[in-house]
């Protein structure tokens, strides 16, 4: 099984040298054999995960954040590779189209026009070929998919890992999803939630491609549900019209418009998704005149996927903005509805009130705390989970933990997003220098070697030295002599203090040491 970025072989390890007299220097050039962008990802996965376990999992810990939300984040799922997911309805080539891509058959492979595959599949690199269940893949620590034991042995019994040597797999994991069925199979014959599952997926997805038969380009019901869960993750959203060979060039014009029009409708964004068009599977086109055409979208869509793994952690980075923003959401809604509660009788009728016009929950929570639309959850959703909670038992709203969630979007997010742009150099030998780490990993070495001392401590050592001095004179027998000698040293502290004079409290140092001058010489 591979490792994931950040394993302990990279870790870089301090080196020290004894002389002849035994004292110890420091090396501060490092043996490092990952590359710069090994460093720069490992560096930004751990400021990730000190971030989430220090600040923000005990935060959503205290106000219940993973009942109403996503689930706590894994150390694995921070450390994982970039991930594809495929959604589609049945027969629409995702099993071909994952074939295709890996140039090779993997364990469990079925292709067929009926729906072949019932369950989830996640298809990742290993050293040979064999299959993982469910139950024992939430075991593996290497795999990002510990998570998924939320949702019961259900769902595990329906998902399953082909490891297989493919080396395109080394930078990516693939799943494979079962194809949306219509009508109540969809909903209850799975016996999980998929738009449940299907989000958990998607939250932790770098690209998910939206897979469509052009033979049977209607999107039903049950699918436009699955893409609207999509919706928050637009961004990572991309098309593909697959079996693209069966239509001449006019009728692929209107399938391909006709596709843009429906993702237009349903994601209801600004800009369509991307359509990449072609036939992904072994077999010979059946029309050759769309070659040149299927080439240049392969070749986009190969592009973008190798792209993958230099911006996961760019991915990342913006996962954890919207959970904080969705943490601060949370806590201003259960402060609220908390908040609303009476202290002594009357708290199931007022909660089922409050349950109701959750609606207008949500509006006053935006005008009061000045919080953007599109952090909101839905409000069915949260109705629901609401039904089984006890608001009298919610955390009150603290200011500090707001101005804490919010120093975290302000002070620690952009810190680490500063890591992206840090160059990470090397020596004529190849070793990292520790010096061009990032500021925030970097310890700086004192400009001077010189000892540096506190003015106001030097100021009390002077005195001290003159309170003795004078001590030792008075008791001296040649007093002349001894205030003679004492007057000349300390008008060479007066010097060397005046020529350090940098602040006041320098400054007060040295006029002392004046006036004490003057007595001794008197």
């Amino acid at each position: 099984m591979s490792t994931t970025a950040g394993s302990s072989e990279g870790k870089k390890k301090k080196k020290a040298s004894s002389d002849g007299n035994g004292s110890r220097e420091d090396v501060s050039v490092v043996k490092d054999t990952r590359s710069a962008e090994e460093i720069q990802n490992a560096q930004i996965i751990g400021a990730l995960k000190s971030l989430y376990k220090d600040k923000l999992l005990p935060i959503e810990k205290k106000h219940l954040f993973h009942k109403f939300n996503s689930a706590e984040i894994l150390d694995a799922e921070i450390v994982s590779k970039p991930t594809v997911l495929l959604v589609g309805q049945y027969s629409t080539g995702k099993t071909s189209f994952i074939r295709h891509l890996i140039n090779m058959d993997y364990p469990g492979i079925h292709i067929g026009p009926e729906p072949t595959t019932d369950g989830f599949i996640a298809v990742v690199y290993g050293e040979e070929s064999r299959t993982i269940k469910g139950n024992a893949l939430t075991g593996f620590n290497e795999l990002p998919f510990s998570g998924l034991s939320v949702f019961g042995s259900s769902f595990l019994n329906k998902f399953t890992a082909a490891v297989v040597p493919a080396p395109i797999l080394k930078d990516i994991n693939i799943v494979d999803t079962p194809g949306v069925l219509s009508g109540e199979k969809q909903r209850t014959a799975r016996g999980y939630d998929f738009a449940k599952v299907s989000r958990w997926f998607a939250e932790r997805s770098d690209l998910i491609l939206l897979l469509f038969d052009c033979s049977k380009l209607d999107i039903s019901d049950e699918f436009k549900s699955v893409i609207e869960e999509l919706q928050p993750h637009e961004d990572k959203v991309h098309c593909v019209l697959n079996k693209a060979d069966q239509l001449d060039q006019e009728s692929l014009m209107r399938v391909y418009g006709a596709l843009l029009w429906s993702m237009g409708r349903i994601l209801k964004g600004a800009e369509v998704a991307r359509i990449y068009v072609g036939s992904f599977h072994v077999k010979p086109l059946l029309r050759e005149e769309h070659k040149y055409l299927f080439d240049k979208d392969r070749e986009a869509l190969m592009a973008h996927i190798s792209t993958l793994p230099k911006a996961c952690s760019l991915r990342k980075i913006n996962e954890m903005v919207k959970r904080i923003r969705l943490n601060i959401v949370h806590c201003c809604i259960v402060g609220y509805l908390k908040a609303k509660m009476p202290y002594l009788w009357g708290k199931e009728k007022r909660q089922q009130e409050l349950i109701k016009k959750l609606d207008e929950v949500f509006v006053d929570l935006r005008r009061q705390y000045q919080l953007p639309e599109g952090d909101f959850p839905k409000v069915d959703e949260y109705r629901a989970d609401l039904q089984l909670s006890d608001f009298s038992s919610f955390p009150a709203i603290n200011r500090k933990t707001l101005e804490s969630l919010q120093d975290m979007l302000t002070q620690d997010i952009p810190k680490i997003t500063q890591m992206l742009s840090t160059e990470v150099k090397r020596d004529a030998q190849g070793n990292v220098q520790e010096s061009q780490l990032p500021q925030m990993f970097q310890y700086r070495e004192p400009e001077s070697s010189a000892l540096q001392v506190s003015p106001v401590l030097a100021g009390a050592v002077l005195l001290l030295a003159i309170l003795v001095g004078l001590l030792l004179t008075s008791m001296a027998d040649n007093h002349a002599v001894a205030r003679r000698l004492w007057a000349q040293f300390l008008q060479s502290l007066v010097a060397a203090a005046n020529a350090a004079n940098t602040n006041g409290e320098a400054s007060t140092v040295a006029a002392a040491a004046t006036t004490a001058a003057a007595v001794a010489g008197n």
